[in-house]
C-alpha cells in the first residue's frame, strides 16, 4: 500500500512538471504560423525535457491492460521523425511522377521552414504539394496498399514493447489522418488516430489544405485529445520532441522517446504480418534516395528497353548469356526434365509467382521454348512475349480444354497462385492444373529487386517488365524440383486440393516462406478494391 502511494505521488508531481513544462513550451508551439521558431531555444527545450521526463525504456509494460495510452507517431512509434518519405509516396503512387518530383525540389524550403520558422508551415507545405487536386479515394488506397509496407519497417521496438501493452491505444500525429490509419489500426492495434484532417471540396478530391484547426502540433494536438478523451486523462503519454509535450501534460505518466540508435521492430511481430502490398518503390524515398532513383529513371527506362528488345528474337539458349553480358543475374538450380520427345505431352511445370517474367525465366533456365497461361495478358504483351501465352478465361471446362492441348502441344508454365506475392509469402494454390496431368516439376521461383518493383495492382501492369529491367542489378533464381512422384499425383489416388497444398508447401520449404490461403480475389481487394478481374471485349461486363 505504501508503494501504490508512493506511486501516486510520483505520478502526480510528473503530472505538474509537465505542466510547467507544457507552459514554457506553448507559446513556441501553439501559433507556429505566427511565430518564428528559435531552434536553440527548441534545443534547450528538449535538453530540459530529457531531464524532466522519463525516457521510455523506463516505462513498464506489466499490468496495462485496462489502461489507456496516448502516442506520438512520426519520431515516437517510428524511429524516424522524418515524414517527407511517406508524403512522397502520396504523391507518386497516387499522384504522379511530376508531382513526386515537385515535392522533392522543395525539400530545401520545408527543411528550412521547418527548423527556422514553422513546423506548422512546413508540414502545411508538404500536404498541399502532395495531396492537392488528388481523389481522397485514391489517397486512402495509397495509405492501405503502399504506405504500410515501410512504416513496418521502421517501428521502434521500445515505443511498440509500451504501447501494444495498453487495453485502448490512441494514436495522435500531425500527419494527415487519412494515410497513418490504414497501418496504425492494422498492425499497431490502435483503437483511434486523431490526425491533421484534409479539407475535401464537393467533387471528392483534396484541395491541399486543412480542416481547422489545421496542421495537430502542439496547443493543437492537447485540443484534439481533449475533444477526444474529455476528462478521461490518458494513463500514459509518448513523444519525442517539443510540440508533444502539451499533449503529453494531459497524460499521468509521460515518456520521451530519445534518440537513442534501435533496430526496428521486425515485420512478423506486429500486431498483423505484412503479407501484401503494392507501390513500384523497393528503398525508403528519402530525399537522397529519391533524388538518384528519379536521376536514374530515365537511364533505367532506356537499359530496360535494351534489356527487353535485344533479347526478344534471340532463342532462349542464347539469352542466358546475354543476360550476363546486361547486367542480370540468372541462377539456375536443380535438373529440370528433358525436352518431350515427339508425340509425347510435355511436363507441366509449377511455380509460384514473383513477376509476369516468371515464365520466360523458366524457358531460359531451360534453353528451350515453352508455353504459359496466365490471368490476365493485353494484347500487346501477347505479341511481344517471347513465349506463347494463353490468357485463362476464368470458365472452368474452357481453361481445363486449354491447358490440355498445351501439353499435347510441349511443355507448359503455370503459376496457380494466379497473381504475384511480394513477400515471403505464398499465396493458395489453384488446384485445376492437377488435374490435368502427372507429368508435375515444382519450379521455386525468387527474385532480388534493389530499387523498382517489377510486379503491381494498382499501377499499369503493361510496366511491370520494364520496371523490373531498370533494376541497376536484377537477379532471377530459378530452382527445379524432382517432377512429382506417381503416388503423390491424381493418378496416384490424391485429390486436387491435396496435390496443390502439397506443391504449395513443397516450394515454401524450398525458399524459407509460409504459405497462406489468400486467394487472388482476396489480395485484389486488399490493394485495389476490386476482384482483379480484367473485362473482355467478348463479354458482357456485368457478367464478369
Amino acid at each position: 500500500m505504501d508503494d501504490d502511494v508512493s506511486c501516486q505521488s510520483h505520478a502526480l508531481r510528473g503530472y505538474h512538471s509537465l505542466e510547467v513544462m507544457a507552459s514554457e513550451t506553448r507559446r513556441s508551439t501553439a501559433t507556429p504560423r505566427a511565430a518564428r521558431r528559435d531552434p536553440s531555444n527548441e534545443t534547450k527545450q528538449q535538453a530540459m525535457a530529457s531531464m524532466r521526463f522519463k525516457p521510455v525504456e523506463e516505462c513498464r509494460s506489466e499490468g496495462r491492460s485496462e489502461q489507456t495510452v496516448a502516442a506520438d507517431f512520426d519520431g515516437t512509434l517510428l524511429r524516424s521523425s522524418n515524414a517527407f518519405p511517406y508524403y512522397l509516396l502520396v504523391a507518386l503512387e497516387a499522384g504522379s511522377v511530376l508531382r513526386a518530383v515537385a515535392l522533392l525540389l522543395s525539400v530545401p524550403f520545408v527543411y528550412a521552414t521547418y527548423i527556422f520558422f514553422s513546423e506548422t508551415l512546413a508540414i502545411g507545405t508538404l500536404v498541399y504539394i502532395s495531396t492537392a487536386g488528388l481523389k481522397v479515394r485514391s489517397i486512402e488506397m495509397a495509405a492501405r496498399s503502399v504506405l504500410p509496407r515501410f512504416y513496418a519497417e521502421d517501428v521502434h521496438p521500445e515505443s511498440w514493447r509500451v504501447f501494444k501493452s495498453f487495453g485502448k491505444r490512441y494514436v495522435i500525429t500531425a500527419s494527415p489522418r487519412v494515410m497513418v490509419e490504414p497501418f496504425a489500426r492494422e498492425f499497431l492495434g490502435a483503437d483511434r488516430v486523431v490526425g491533421t484532417e484534409l479539407e475535401v471540396g464537393k467533387n471528392g478530391k483534396a484541395t491541399g489544405f486543412m480542416v481547422k484547426p489545421g496542421v495537430l502540433v502542439g496547443e493543437h494536438k492537447k485540443q484534439a485529445v481533449l475533444r477526444e478523451l474529455g476528462d478521461a486523462a490518458p494513463d500514459v503519454g509518448m513523444g519525442d520532441r517539443a510540440s508533444d509535450f502539451d499533449f503529453m501534460s494531459l497524460c499521468k505518466e509521460a515518456y520521451l522517446v530519445t534518440p537513442r540508435k534501435y533496430s526496428p521492430v521486425p515485420k512478423n511481430q506486429l500486431l498483423t504480418p505484412l503479407i501484401l502490398h503494392d507501390g513500384r518503390l523497393v528503398q525508403r524515398p528519402t530525399p537522397l534516395v529519391a533524388l538518384v532513383t528519379f536521376l536514374w529513371m530515365p537511364f533505367g527506362f532506356a537499359l530496360a528497353l535494351l534489356r527487353v528488345y535485344i533479347n526478344l528474337p534471340l532463342p532462349e539458349r542464347y539469352v542466358f548469356y546475354i543476360y550476363h553480358m546486361m547486367g542480370i543475374r540468372l541462377i539456375v538450380k536443380g535438373n529440370p526434365p528433358p525436352p518431350p520427345k515427339k508425340g509425347s505431352p510435355g511436363v507441366l511445370f509449377v511455380c509460384n509467382h514473383r513477376t509476369v517474367l516468371d515464365p520466360i525465366e523458366v524457358a531460359v533456365a531451360l534453353g528451350r521454348k515453352v508455353s504459359c497461361v496466365t490471368y490476365s495478358i493485353s494484347k500487346f504483351s501477347e505479341l511481344i512475349s517471347p513465349i506463347k501465352a494463353v490468357a485463362l478465361s476464368r470458365e472452368r471446362d474452357k481453361d481445363a480444354e486449354n491447358i490440355r492441348r498445351l501439353l499435347e502441344e510441349g511443355d507448359l508454365v503455370i503459376c496457380p497462385e494466379g497473381t504475384t506475392c511480394r513477400e515471403p509469402y505464398l499465396l493458395r494454390f489453384s488446384a485445376l492444373f492437377a488435374e490435368l496431368t502427372d507429368r508435375i516439376v515444382p519450379v521455386a521461383i525468387n527474385i532480388k529487386e534493389n530499387m523498382f518493383h517489377g510486379s503491381t495492382v494498382r499501377g499499369f501492369k503493361l510496366m511491370d517488365p520494364y520496371f523490373f529491367f531498370m533494376n541497376p542489378r536484377p537477379v532471377y533464381e530459378v530452382t527445379f524440383l524432382n517432377m512429382l512422384p506417381k503416388e503423390l499425383t491424381c493418378g496416384g489416388g490424391k485429390s486436387p486440393i491435396e496435390v496443390a497444398n502439397y506443391i504449395q508447401k513443397t516450394l515454401s520449404d524450398q525458399l524459407g516462406f509460409e504459405c497462406t490461403a489468400i486467394t487472388r480475389k482476396e489480395k485484389y481487394g486488399i490493394l485495389s478494391g476490386t476482384d482483379g478481374r480484367v473485362p473482355s471485349k467478348n463479354k458482357d461486363k456485368a457478367k464478369n
